[in-house]
């Protein structure tokens, strides 16, 4: 008798039937419910600070400009006072500690 071997042998149908119905039968989210869940709780995150405060109101923040006496470092990028200078090398300046 001859042999088909391209067929799918009967224990292996019954276990991927076995795995098939299980999987079905789990009780996974769906990909709408995944969706509404992670759009709330966006829209939560919006409103809570670092603190768990929640703000509703606009931060005004004043932006001062850099003093005469101030340089920015060229590898931190902080603005620093200039007794912090280390080096200053064709316009770019570094600070003590990046120099350090």
């Amino acid at each position: 008798m001859a042999t088909d071997y391209d067929e799918v042998r009967s224990d292996v149908k019954e276990s991927q039937d076995r795995s098939l119905e299980a999987l079905q039968s789990a009780n996974a989210p769906n990909a709408q419910s995944v969706v509404r869940e992670l759009d709330e709780s966006d829209a939560l995150d919006e409103a809570v600070t670092p603190g768990g405060e929640f703000v509703s109101e606009e931060l005004i923040v004043q932006v001062i400009p850099q003093a005469e006496d101030e340089f920015t470092c060229y590898s931190c990028f902080l603005v620093r006072h200039r007794s912090q200078l280390a080096r200053e090398k064709d316009g770019p300046s570094y600070c003590i500690e990046c120099e350090g």
